[in-house]
């Protein structure tokens, strides 16, 4: 594995990224699924298993969804789930970054980032393979009262996929050598993760907010991108507002990412 990630002189740096990136990518994916016999499935199950025991807290017990744009419940809720579930394993995933392989990234002189980069896409693929979920719920829903309907603001899916892709990777680069430093921010990274799950609009939409509450959930940066996901089926969730403060964000964590991570790096090879 070591030799196969070491660059190759004829090719260009941004190629040769590229390689180790997808080669690590691969095995990170070939690993985690070659033991089980549901294979890729699970990438699924766990938020399909979640959105069940919401749709059910939140539809049979509280009876929240049943009016206006929020039906059919369960597509409301996976169009915002399966996005959350691609950023929060990044997040928890880049606290063991550097101390789950640190002999392997010892021994490479591939670029650093690409032990983050890798978790973004791994992840990514994960959720693109997870998205005909959301595709069957809907066609059930077909059958309905209510049924979900497709609308042409789906085209804004790549672009809530590419600035969900650049917060992740901001937020991991930081995330992945603190940690090294300080081993307590692991529980720590967790908590925030768990805060910020309710502090998104996942369970409830965008516009169920109170009013006086809007400006805090407008600062966090997955409201608006969640809202682009959200919009392919219920056009009213999107908020441009809401998407350019998330756009804005997204920029100023992946600046600062990039500077903690040049900086620590040298300090992290000689702690791991």
């Amino acid at each position: 594995m070591s030799a196969a990630l070491e660059a190759r002189p004829t090719r260009s740096a941004f190629a040769n990224y590229r390689h180790s990136l997808w080669l690590l990518t691969t095995r990170d994916l070939k690993v985690r699924y070659s033991t089980s016999f549901l294979g890729y499935f699970w990438s699924i199950l766990d938020p399909l298993v979640m959105a069940a025991i919401y749709w059910i807290v939140f539809t049979q017990i509280f009876h929240r969804g049943t009016v206006g744009h929020e039906q059919p419940y369960i597509v409301f809720l996976l169009t915002a789930l399966l996005p959350w579930t691609w950023f929060n394993g990044v997040v928890s995933d880049a606290t063991r970054a550097f101390t789950k392989e640190a002999k392997l990234i010892r021994s490479t002189k591939i670029p650093r980032t690409i032990w983050v980069a890798r978790l973004v896409l791994s992840k990514g693929i994960e959720f693109v393979v997870s998205l005909p979920v959301i595709i069957i719920f809907a066609l059930v829903s077909l059958g309905t009262n209510n049924p979900a309907q497709l609308h042409w603001q789906v085209v804004f899916v790549p672009l809530a996929i590419v600035l969900q892709a650049a917060l992740a990777f901001g937020v991991a680069l930081i995330v992945a050598p603190l940690v090294v430093f300080f081993r307590d921010l692991e529980r720590a990274v967790k908590l925030g993760l768990r805060f910020l799950f309710y502090a998104s609009p996942i369970v409830y939409g965008l516009e169920s907010v109170p009013t006086h509450l809007k400006p805090f959930i407008a600062i966090n940066p997955m409201s608006g991108i969640l809202s682009l996901y959200r919009s392919a089926f219920f056009p009213l969730e999107l908020n441009w507002v809401d998407v350019a403060v998330s756009a804005v964000f997204t920029v100023v964590i992946l600046v600062v990412g990039a500077l903690v991570f040049r900086r620590t790096i040298p300090t992290v090879l000689k702690e791991i």
